[in-house]
């Protein structure tokens, strides 16, 4: 088959965009944890770009994309063999099926980091990296060949999802919720204000997320086309859309508007945009991320409310952000773009209906599971660190290191000499 350049291109460009995500994610977070914590968490997005790699080659991406079983795929391109051969449907695809493979490798990579601003500064990492292993071969690779594999269940009943509202981020809020609640509260949470050490970070991390983002959704039309470029300009769109929204809300409710906030919001409306950017118009962006800046904003407090640890608001941005993006196309999905029309188009609540399937099936699925496999955990080796090595940080406890050598950061830093003895 003659393959087209421009859309070969184009998507191996916007791999590499989706690839940098990860680092981006990693110093998001790492900002927002205490300073004697930013390593540690680093280290955690660093190492799943390692494991991912290994384990989609040998056989994690067959299992998502290949074979007609409509609940989890084969190994019949366990290694790689057989990659001359295009996904099971998509078998029409302009670009090399290789391309294709390391372009859904990104999206495996991003997903399980994602997961862990949810249990930031207090598990292992060995821990870490045998769940995140063991966690995307059993939740990843059955919910992407579900929605995004033509023979997936959901997928053949008409959910969409263009570039992973429900497969990325409401499957790894899902299981933030669920490793959160096996863990525990972080010692001294809520009563201890736990501030992030480096806004400054943060609003890197947000800069490089929005930056990939653009390979992340208008890559996920596979090709260079019209549809990517609608994806482009919604993803950009909805998430100007979200940070103002994010901000006003905070003025309102708060007195002042942030730059946390600034950052935060803009995330919420990446995350919102990223299952409808193939299926709605520009204007339906800007509603979309309008609704996700003021309701994700909201929706941070929960875990007050409920009383979760979730430290760095994996579920109040990531899990209701991607739930929210996925109905929110039963309303504004229109066929002059993509896919089905939604209500506000005359479609009827039956595009609605598979949207509210996927997201239950999704987050049901991911939940439970995730629990489960962190409980076996914990009971076995173990996922949680020491109180004396949570008091000291992930980054010396779990690393060796410090990212700053200053005695004087009111962080933790102030253990190092002691820490250090007793080792």
């Amino acid at each position: 088959m003659q393959y087209n350049t421009g859309d070969t291109a184009w998507i191996l460009a916007s791999a590499a965009l989706v690839l940098l995500m990860t680092p981006g994610l990693a110093f998001f977070y790492g900002g927002m944890v205490r300073g004697k914590n930013v390593l540690g968490m680093l280290a955690q997005n660093f190492v799943t770009m390692g494991i991912v790699s290994i384990l989609w080659i040998t056989g994690v991406y067959s299992l998502a994309f290949n074979g007609k079983n409509e609940w989890l795929g084969n190994l019949h391109q366990f290694g790689l063999n057989h990659i001359w051969q295009q996904a099971t449907g998509f078998e029409s695809l302009t670009i090399p099926p290789l391309v294709f493979c390391a372009f859904q490798l990104m999206f495996a990579i991003i997903t399980p980091a994602l997961i862990t601003g949810g249990s930031a500064d207090r598990i292992k990492f060995g821990s870490w990296v045998i769940f995140s292993a063991i966690w995307l071969v059993i939740v990843y690779a059955p919910v992407a060949h579900w929605v995004f594999s033509p023979s997936g269940w959901l997928f053949k009943k008409g959910a969409e999802d263009f570039a992973g509202g429900t497969v990325v981020h409401a499957n790894a809020g899902a299981a933030a919720l669920a490793l959160v609640l096996v863990l525990g509260k972080r010692k001294g949470w809520p009563k201890e204000r736990m501030r992030p050490h480096n806004v400054p970070f943060i609003l890197l991390g947000a800069g490089l997320l929005w930056f990939g983002w653009f390979g992340f959704n208008a890559g996920s039309a596979l090709g260079a086309n019209t549809l990517s470029a609608y994806a482009f300009v919604n993803t950009n769109t909805a998430t100007g859309a979200a940070l103002v929204a994010w901000m006003l809300t905070e003025k309102i409710r708060d007195g002042h508007a942030t730059t946390f906030g600034a950052a935060s919001g803009a995330v919420a409306g990446l995350v919102a945009i990223t299952p409808a950017c193939g299926f709605v118009s520009p204007m339906g962006s800007i509603a979309i991320g309008l609704a996700a800046g003021v309701i994700c904003c909201l929706a941070v407090g929960l875990k007050n409310i409920f009383k979760f640890d979730d430290a760095l608001d994996v579920v109040g941005v990531h899990l209701v952000g991607g739930i929210l993006g996925a109905l929110l196309i039963g309303f504004f999905g229109t066929k002059m773009v993509n896919g089905a029309n939604g209500l506000f188009y005359k479609g009827g609540w039956t595009l609605m209906g598979h949207q509210a399937l996927a997201v239950v099936a999704v987050v049901g699925y991911s939940f439970v599971v995730t629990y489960i496999l962190a409980q076996i955990l914990e009971k076995t080796i173990g996922m949680r660190i020491s109180e004396e090595d949570e008091v000291a940080g992930l980054d010396l406890s779990q690393h060796g290191e410090t990212a700053y050598e200053s005695a004087n950061l009111s962080d933790g830093s102030r253990f190092l000499s002691n820490f250090t003895s007793n080792k």
